[in-house]
């Protein structure tokens, strides 16, 4: 016998329920990697940063744009990556240069990597409870997915590395 069109579904079973300390996390993924990218379009068309947040949180996050499906991120983080990033970007530029060495200054970086330095500081400045490893092994992933063959994640690593130590030395204590 088969059910009523209109009765409820039961209830999925555990195994079948996204679990929500996953979803957070990939939603704090979703968030840094967007962030960068919202960085990078900010620099590359000098658009202000309320138009390129307004765009990205409208059009972008939680959506499907040609084929692709974009995750939902966590909007207060992804806020609070731009408005960081933007506020403190000549701290952030400072402390990524000292990272660089003598002949890389930040200027001859790729962008990408500039908007990536950029969304890391802010969230290694800000206090934020997440510890600076996890910070680091995000951004790594987030470099991973811009550049998956080569050794930017290495280089990415060493740099924020450099960069925490200097904006959390306590950490490292």
């Amino acid at each position: 016998m088969s059910a009523p069109i209109d009765a409820p579904e039961p209830p999925a079973a555990p195994e079948d329920r996204p679990d929500p300390r996953l979803e957070r996390r990939l939603a704090r993924s979703a968030a840094r990697l967007a962030a960068v990218q919202a960085l990078f379009q900010m620099e590359a068309t000098g658009a202000d940063m309320r138009a390129v947040q307004a765009e990205f949180e409208t059009h972008r996050l939680g959506q499907r744009i040609d084929d692709v499906e974009y995750r939902e991120a966590d909007i207060a983080l992804f806020r609070s990556l731009l408005a960081g990033a933007v506020t403190r970007q000549i701290e952030i530029d400072q402390i990524t240069d000292q990272a660089l060495v003598e002949r890389w200054p930040l200027g001859r970086i790729d962008p990408t990597l500039r908007a990536l330095f950029r969304a890391a500081g802010a969230e290694l400045l800000t206090g934020s409870r997440t510890p600076h490893k996890v910070v680091i092994n995000e951004f790594v992933d987030v470099a991973k997915a811009f550049y998956p063959e080569g050794k930017e994640a290495r280089f990415v690593n060493a740099v924020l590395d450099h960069m925490a130590r200097r904006i959390r030395p306590d950490a490292f204590a």
